[in-house]
């Protein structure tokens, strides 16, 4: 699977999937935009990648229109066009829902929804004048199951199927394809804070959090990752036609499946 000098747009790109993501990216003859919060360690990250030949940092905030603006407008700038939108940037809060407070609620929606909302908005102004795209959203098993202490989440992860399968009706008509990507627990930051804090909230260990929580219902007990998503974003990206389009590929170890 080859990119071919495809420009790609990975938001949260600066660690974790979405780092993986644009590595792979890279190394499949790519060019990406590292798009992170934090520009530092997104500059770090384009200069890991090959610099400004392959890959450059942009400074977004996924949840400010300006700024997702900005951002799209300096990746075209800088390479000339945006062929792939990686919607990655994400976070978690845990809590039963009498206790979640609304301003974190607000927070993780803001992130997951209308990050991929406005990024979308502004790639697919350059996607449909070209004729081509491909739009990749980073959901969840969660984008189909459910997990107590986690409504925020789950809401935005089954949000961003609705916005999958809306954007594939309507960006079939200009050639832009668009699937999300199901991933089971990843074994990143994200997820190892997840573990004291469920351990803490349903008072049992951290061990039990992970082996049973966590891997309780996957066929071997193992963790996705980061590397497995990659690949899936890959094939994704570099799928030859628009037949694949609409899509929920999971990949969670067997946990749910369709």
């Amino acid at each position: 699977m080859k990119l071919d000098g495809k420009v790609a747009l990975v938001t949260g790109a600066a660690s974790g999937i979405g780092h993986q993501i644009a590595r792979r990216y890279v190394e499949a003859g790519g060019r990406v935009a590292i798009a992170d919060l934090n520009l530092d360690a997104a500059k770090a990250a384009a200069k890991e990648l090959g610099g400004e030949t392959d890959a450059i940092a942009v400074a977004m905030d996924v949840t400010k229109e300006d700024e997702v603006n900005a951002g799209v407008e300096t990746t075209v700038s800088a390479f000339g066009k945006v062929d792939i939108l990686v919607s990655n940037a994400g976070i978690q809060i845990v809590h039963p829902i009498e206790d979640f407070p609304f301003s974190d609620w607000k927070k993780l929606l803001a992130i997951h929804l209308d990050g991929a909302f406005l990024t979308t908005k502004a790639c697919v102004k350059h996607m449909y004048k070209q004729g081509s795209g491909v739009l990749i959203y980073m959901g969840s098993v969660h984008s189909h199951e459910a997990s107590p202490l986690k409504s925020a989440y789950v809401t935005a992860k089954h949000g961003l199927l609705g916005l999958t399968r809306t954007m594939a009706k309507e960006g079939a008509k200009h050639g832009v394809r668009s699937n999300i990507i199901c991933p089971g627990f990843v074994r990143t930051p994200l997820v190892d804070k997840q573990i004291p804090e469920q351990a803490h909230e349903l008072g049992i260990t951290e061990e039990r959090v992970v082996k049973e929580v966590m891997l309780g219902e996957t066929v071997d007990k193992q963790f996705t990752m980061t590397t497995d998503i990659a690949e899936v974003a890959l094939f994704l990206a570099a799928f030859k036609t628009n037949a694949l389009t609409g899509e929920s590929i999971l990949v969670s170890h067997g946990w749910h499946m369709v």
